[in-house]
């Protein structure tokens, strides 16, 4: 038998010993991450997005995060998660037959939220967990392992308090996820309290006020795995705004002056 990747994926969710989840978005920022220690890949929805000069939230196609995954998966020899937002579609088939399509192109696991994208409305509670019952009904028909996460995002995008997000947590895994995740959920004391109320692994994610959060304080809260999600892309669209602002703006070229050596990420990319 080949290898098990989804097995692989599922070594590494360990709780209060968290690892980095990191989020790429093309091919070199992936193999230079694992170059520099990651231990997995995820894709980002909206870093993808970027790429494509799109959007975020819902302005990328299941075939573009497909072969954008499979890319991913091909290029680098660690696991390798979807950010697949809300299963790309409304209907439970839909995610079920999502999860399907991932594992056919080696991801390792994919997460899925419960937002009713291109919108930020949340799905209904019932209707957000028979999506997860089916999804994980797929996962576990599967030949090999597969990590299905189910997102509660309604906190980070302003839609219902952590108790709803708590109540949607508790049916998820009873639907059979794997992994929770409820993003930014407000301070650490709520992102220990996540993680206190299941036996699954909890994903926590390094964004906005939660950067200045260390690894060490996300283990103490219980918390299995830390995404970046489209975090490190957009700290690469800062140099790019900065840098552009001062050449266009004022003819300052200075900006140029702090990247990388072209060995340095020859030597990463062909580690």
């Amino acid at each position: 038998m080949g290898r098990d990747i989804g097995a692989d994926f599922r070594a590494l969710h360990q709780r209060g010993n968290p690892f980095i989840l990191a989020n790429a978005w093309d091919i070199g920022s992936a193999k230079m991450l694992v170059a520099l220690g990651a231990e997995a890949i995820a894709t980002s929805s909206a870093a993808h997005a970027f790429t494509l000069g799109r959007p975020d939230m819902g302005h990328v196609s299941r075939d573009e995060a497909l072969t954008h995954a499979q890319d991913l998966v091909t290029a680098v020899n660690v696991p390798v998660s979807g950010d697949f937002e809300n299963g790309f579609g409304d209907d439970p088939d839909t995610c079920a037959e999502t999860v399907r399509l991932a594992a056919e192109v080696g991801l390792a696991g994919i997460s899925i939220e419960d937002t009713a994208l291109p919108s930020a409305t949340p799905y209904d509670r019932d209707l957000a967990i028979e999506r997860i019952r089916a999804a994980s009904s797929a996962a576990r028909a599967l030949s090999k392992d597969f990590v299905l996460l189910a997102r509660a995002d309604g906190v980070m995008n302003g839609q219902y308090d952590l108790n709803e997000a708590m109540a949607r947590l508790r049916g998820y895994e009873a639907a059979g996820a794997d992994a929770l995740y409820v993003p930014l959920p407000g301070t650490m004391a709520d992102q220990a309290r996540i993680c206190a109320s299941t036996k699954l692994p909890v994903n926590a994610l390094a964004a906005g006020p939660f950067t200045g959060v260390t690894r060490e304080e996300f283990a103490k809260a219980g918390v299995a795995r830390i995404s970046l999600g489209s975090a490190l892309a957009r700290v690469t669209h800062r140099v790019i705004h900065d840098a552009a602002l001062a050449m266009f703006g004022n003819g300052d070229f200075s900006p140029l002056a702090h990247g990388i050596s072209g060995d340095e990420v020859d030597q990463l990319l062909t580690r």
